[in-house]
């Protein structure tokens, strides 16, 4: 790998934030510079419409766009089949509209009455009608993973001693301890998000980089270089180097 490539952490229907940073990469990278989301584009933030809207069309123009997708992207999806499916990730007593996990600001972004003394299913007859085909064509064609030459962007993380091709999609979209507690060298460096840390956290066989945007805090965006990586900061590349 020579030439630059951005990953972003997970933009949580923040699109202003995510206009911001890319702002940011095209001052450092310009106009086609590579870019690797790592998931999670909706719940929580106040315009999850807007950020499927904005991804899926630079992918339409030819982009040098790639989109993996983060367990809340799955949970949108589930959501939005003929029947509410169920992420079986989440405990039973938990619906993607619960307000901790913020599917209601997500259909409410589309113009659903998402109010918490609304039935799901009407919830879900509106959004059917409400959100369009094409987003969740979207949404249902993200990858789980991506990549490129020693570095490997994906949501959560991997089951550490699975083969790539062996993964599961829940591990891959969901895992956290088994993964975040390994300490030992991964067959590719992995860049992740998933588990909110204070600041961008380089461990040596993993980088973390959700830096809390569903939480109201910055999204985040790491540059890889050869062998190098640095944050891309307001003020420019800042070094990351393993902690």
């Amino acid at each position: 790998m020579t030439d630059p490539v951005y990953a972003i952490g997970d933009i949580h229907g923040h699109l202003e934030k995510l206009e911001d940073i890319l702002a940011r990469i095209e001052a450092d990278g310009g106009p086609d510079a590579r870019i690797v989301f790592l998931g999670d584009l909706v719940d929580r933030g106040p315009n999850s419409c807007g950020v499927v809207d904005r991804l899926m069309h630079a992918r339409n123009e030819g982009r040098p766009w790639t989109v993996v997708k983060g367990n809340h992207d799955r949970m949108f999806e589930y959501f939005m089949g003929a029947q509410p499916k169920h992420d079986p990730r989440l405990r039973p007593e938990l619906t993607w509209l619960h307000p901790r996990l913020g599917g209601a600001e997500t259909v409410a972004s589309y113009g659903v009455d998402a109010h918490v003394d609304r039935a799901v299913e009407d919830i879900h007859t509106d959004a059917l009608a409400l959100v369009p085909k094409e987003h969740i064509e979207f949404i249902s064609s993200l990858p789980l993973f991506h990549l490129m030459d020693s570095i490997l962007f994906v949501h959560a993380g991997i089951r550490p001693g699975i083969a790539l091709e062996d993964q599961s999609e829940d591990d891959l979209c969901w895992i956290r301890d088994d993964f975040l507690s390994d300490p030992r060298p991964h067959p590719w460096l992995v860049v992740h998000g998933h588990t909110v840390v204070e600041t961008v956290e380089h461990k040596g066989n993993r980088i973390d980089l959700d830096t809390g945007a569903g939480y109201g805090k910055p999204i985040s965006v790491a540059v890889f270089e050869g062998s190098d990586v640095w944050t891309l900061e307001d003020s420019g590349r800042k070094v990351l180097k393993p902690a």
